[in-house]
């Protein structure tokens, strides 16, 4: 049995739908299981990560465990619920990101090292997955693309290699699977880094609509962001755009070495999302 958590995101829906299309028995964690849309026959079984009394259902008889983190937001109860799942789990492998081996880079890569060192230091067999940009995140432009063909960020020439969610997800059942995977970090990257800029411009193409960017100033785009961040993450995000506009994201082949297969690509990616952005 194989707990699946972030199970109705995108890259852990992702590791549900490849595990169950290949026959592999799975469970989903879900803190609402009646509006998960999952496959049939798939488990789903209510839990919260930031609440451990709630995974005891959601642990019985689990082998393996793919964690995707509610980062920032359960980061209190990680040491206990890391204890749990290694007293009940043999593996573990966690859905992390580029640059958490490095600390003092902002609060979100400091919560994915946390949990990295948390999981090392468990009894848990462990595979660390570092995505770098997740393309879902540019989901977050959908609404404006439908209302009026216009995406605002600041830092339009700021370059990610942005990874499909079928990617990290690929990668990720191989390394519940074999054996081969334990103890390694892989860094995952999609095949070519892409300003912002050039990615509205490919939404565009797949959609048959022309788009505009827009850049937002910096103190514009701090006053967004201040909306859904805490001020000290806000701070290290803009540094980070900042930083990649001067120098790209790097482009990594892990993806390929580990499935045989080229990274798909962000036009790939918007293919599959193209209802998402037309409505």
């Amino acid at each position: 049995m194989i707990l699946v958590t972030g199970a109705t995101g995108k890259v852990g829906g992702q590791v549900v739908a490849q595990l169950h299309e290949a026959g592999v028995e799975v469970r989903a964690l879900a803190r609402v299981p009646e509006a998960a849309s999952l496959p049939d026959g798939v488990e789903v079984v209510r839990g919260d990560l930031a609440d451990p009394g709630s995974l005891d259902a959601a642990l019985d008889g689990v082998d393996k465990v793919f964690l995707v983190w509610p980062t920032l937001a359960a980061d209190a109860a990680a040491p206990e619920v890391v204890r749990l799942m290694a007293a009940r789990a043999r593996r573990v492998v966690y859905l992390s990101s580029i640059g958490a081996g490095t600390p003092g880079r902002g609060p979100v890569l400091d919560s994915h090292g946390r949990l990295e060192r948390l999981i090392k230091e468990s009894a848990a067999e462990w595979t660390f997955l570092r995505g770098g940009g997740f393309a879902g995140n540019d989901l977050a432009w959908a609404e404006g693309i439908r209302d009026g063909g216009v995406v605002r960020e600041p830092f339009g020439g700021w370059r990610r290699s942005l990874v499909h969610e079928a990617d990290l997800a690929a990668v990720g059942v191989r390394a519940l699977l074999d054996d081969g995977h334990v103890g390694a970090v892989y860094e995952l990257t999609g095949p070519e880094a892409l300003s912002q800029a050039e990615r509205v411009r490919i939404i565009g193409e797949v959609i048959g609509r022309p788009l505009r960017f827009e850049e937002l100033s910096v103190d514009e785009a701090r006053r967004q962001f201040l909306s859904w961040l805490p001020p000290e993450a806000v701070d290290a995000t803009l540094e980070g755009m900042l930083e990649m506009t001067k120098k790209p994201e790097k482009v990594t082949g892990t993806v390929e070495q580990l499935t045989g297969r080229p990274a798909l690509t962000y036009r790939e990616w918007v293919v599959d999302h193209r209802r998402d952005f037309t409505g």
